[in-house]
C-alpha cells in the first residue's frame, strides 16, 4: 500500500486552485477534472490533505473504477475490489452515493448492492457471516457517471469546510473552502491590507488570516480516519505538531471586516477567537457608506447579497451602484467581488478586469476581478 490513489472533490470553478495546494505539498502526480482533483500518495498523504487543505471539500482513498450497466456488473465490480486492505473486522461502512447519466439510475438500488457486494468481499476476507460494524467508520462512496463506476472510502468525516470555528452562522454563510479559493485567486499577500467590507459572520477574514500566518485550516478539528488502524496516531501527532511549528507566529496582518449588522460583527469576532486568530484580525460595525481608509494598495474581498430573494432586487441593484461609488474613490486597491447578478458590472460602473465562473453551493456566480496598481517595490 505504497501507493494510494486519493481524490479531493471540489466546488465547481475552483479545481485549478485545489491543483496548486496539493503540488505544494509535494504531490506532482495530479489530474484535474471537473468537480475533483485526483493525486497519487501515501499514507502521509491522508494527513496531510486533509489537515492543510483549504480548497477541496473532503479526500477520498479511490477503492476502484469499472463500467457498470446492470446491476449484476455493479455488484460483481464491487466485490472484486480489495475492501479488506482498508475495512478492519468491527468497521463501520455506510454506503452513499449517486448517479447521474448513467443506466443504472436508482440510487437506493445502488447503496444496496455495493453493501451487499461489501459484505461478500469481507465475508470471504474474515471467514465470518456476520459483522457488528461497531468500530472505526469507513464510509463508503459510489459515483456513477456515464456508466463508469467510482468506488471511494472517505477519510475526512465532517466535510473540509467545517473547520471547527463556525458552529453559528448568519444568513447564507460563504463556504470556508470558496472564501480561501476567492483569497487564493486574488493579489492579496500577507504583507497588504485586506478588507471585506460585508464580513456576514466573518469567513473572508478569518480564511485569510488563516492563510496569512500559515495556519493549518485542519488544525483544531478530528477526521474519521484518526481511527483507522493504518494510520498510526503518532503519524496524526507528528503532522499536526508540525503544522503549529510552521505557523508564523511574528507575522504582521491588516485585516478588517465590517459589518453594519452588530449581530454580524459580534458573531465574526466570537468566530475568530475560536479559530485561533482574533489577535489577527478586527471587525467592526460600519455601512458600505463609511468606507473608509489611509492605506494605500489594498484588497478588497467580498461578498455581498445577490437579490436571490423576492422584493430583494432592487435594494441589491442601489447596493451594487453605491459599492462602484465608494470602491472608486480608494484608487490605488483592487476589489474582487462574488455576485450572481448578472448585469453587476453595469451596475457598478466599470467592467472587471477579469471573469472567473465559480459556484456558490447549488448557485452559479462570478468572480469579478478589479486590478488596481502593483505596489511599489520595496
Amino acid at each position: 500500500m505504497s501507493k494510494i490513489e486519493l481524490i479531493a472533490p471540489t466546488l465547481f470553478g475552483i479545481e485549478s486552485v485545489t491543483a496548486n495546494e496539493i503540488r505544494s505539498l509535494g504531490y506532482d502526480d495530479v489530474k484535474v477534472e471537473d468537480g475533483k482533483v485526483t493525486f497519487s500518495g501515501d499514507i502521509p498523504a491522508i494527513c496531510k490533505s486533509n489537515l492543510w487543505l483549504r480548497t477541496a471539500e473532503r479526500i477520498y482513498i479511490k477503492v476502484g473504477e469499472f463500467t457498470a450497466t446492470t446491476f449484476d456488473q455493479l455488484f460483481e465490480g464491487v466485490k472484486s475490489l480489495p475492501w479488506e486492505e482498508w475495512i478492519p473486522e468491527n468497521g463501520q461502512f455506510p454506503v452513499d452515493g449517486y448517479s447521474l447519466k448513467s443506466k443504472l439510475f436508482s440510487v437506493p438500488d445502488c447503496q444496496s448492492i455495493v453493501k451487499k457486494a461489501v459484505v461478500e468481499r469481507l465475508k470471504k476476507k474474515y471467514k465470518r457471516e456476520w459483522f457488528e460494524e461497531d468500530g472505526p467508520v469507513y464510509k463508503i462512496k459510489f459515483s456513477l457517471m456515464k456508466d463508469k463506476a467510482i468506488l471511494m472510502i472517505d477519510t475526512s468525516g465532517e466535510g473540509l469546510h467545517k473547520r471547527g470555528y463556525r458552529a453559528v452562522s448568519n444568513v447564507a454563510p460563504l463556504r470556508e473552502t470558496l472564501a480561501s479559493a476567492m483569497i487564493m485567486l486574488s493579489y492579496w499577500r500577507y504583507d497588504r491590507p485586506l478588507i471585506d467590507p460585508f464580513c456576514g459572520s466573518g469567513t473572508i477574514p478569518i480564511e485569510a488570516a488563516l492563510i496569512g500566518a500559515n495556519m493549518a485550516p485542519g488544525l483544531y478539528r478530528q477526521f474519521s480516519s484518526e481511527r483507522w488502524r493504518q494510520i498510526p496516531k503518532k503519524l496524526w501527532t507528528d503532522v499536526r505538531n508540525e503544522a503549529f511549528d510552521l505557523i508564523k507566529k511574528d507575522v504582521k496582518l491588516n485585516i478588517s471586516g465590517y459589518d453594519a449588522d452588530e449581530d454580524a460583527v459580534k458573531l465574526s469576532i466570537d468566530n475568530a477567537k475560536k479559530a485561533g486568530v482574533s489577535d489577527r484580525v478586527k471587525f467592526s460595525k460600519r455601512s458600505l457608506k463609511d468606507l473608509k481608509t489611509d492605506d494605500k494598495y489594498g484588497i478588497i474581498i467580498c461578498n455581498p447579497p445577490y437579490g436571490e430573494r423576492m422584493g430583494e432586487l432592487k435594494e441589491v441593484e442601489k447596493l451594487y451602484m453605491e459599492m462602484g461609488k465608494v470602491f472608486s474613490k480608494l484608487d490605488t486597491w483592487s476589489y474582487y467581488i462574488i455576485t450572481s447578478h448578472e448585469n453587476f458590472e453595469k451596475l457598478f460602473g466599470r467592467d472587471a478586469s477579469k471573469r472567473r465562473k465559480l459556484y456558490n453551493g447549488m448557485i452559479k456566480t462570478t468572480y469579478y476581478q478589479y486590478f488596481g496598481p502593483r505596489p511599489p517595490k520595496k
